[in-house]
């Protein structure tokens, strides 16, 4: 399963491979809950940034962790979303529309995310030289493929205990800055 971003075409456009549903459905739901409609997604263009990891590694310290550090509902907020929106939500929003993963697809406010993500990047003292831009892998190989097993041998602490609890801190965190900082969903796929 990856964890990717989504640009204004595949954002809008209804059937296999898009997303139109979902922010029709989104949409709707906030105009209902009396707040202010999203829909500026931005287009792919020169300054576009895509997001891109895979979600391989075990996530059962990653839950223990949240376990440990969050409320139900705040690990809820953090880890039980299919798709992750730039504006802030009260909570999560749940809408009638089957994803590939779900029968319902459930929306996050980056915003919130992004704090908890921190709270947790915070516990793990998650280090600087984890990758902030998660283009094509990049996160996703930092932790698998090397550079952070040699970092976690020069210079071990509570990150370097459980690396694959790390991955899913710092996916979290760079998956909510990448959504506001880019204005785009993120969606599993």
């Amino acid at each position: 399963m990856y964890l990717v971003s989504v640009d204004a075409r595949e954002w809008c456009r209804a059937g296999e491979g898009g997303w139109g549903e979902v922010a029709t459905a989104l949409r709707e739901e906030l105009r209902c809950r009396g707040l202010p409609p999203w829909s500026a997604v931005p287009a792919r263009s020169g300054d576009w940034v895509p997001f891109e990891e895979k979600m391989s590694p075990p996530m059962e310290g990653f839950d223990r962790l949240c376990r440990a550090h969050l409320t139900p509902e705040e690990a809820e907020v953090l880890g039980g979303w299919t798709v992750l929106v730039p504006p802030a939500l009260p909570g999560l929003v749940h809408l009638p529309v089957a994803s590939a993963f779900a029968e319902e697809t459930t929306v996050a406010g980056a915003p919130q995310v992004l704090g908890l993500a921190e709270r947790l990047a915070q516990v793990v003292e998650l280090p600087e030289e984890t990758p902030r831009r998660c283009v094509n892998l990049d996160l996703t190989r930092w932790f698998m493929d090397g550079p952070a097993r040699q970092l976690a041998g020069a210079r071990p602490g509570a990150w370097s205990d459980d690396l694959d609890t790390a991955f899913y801190v710092a996916l979290y965190l760079r998956a909510a800055q990448h959504a506001l900082r880019q204005r785009c969903p993120l969606v599993y796929s």
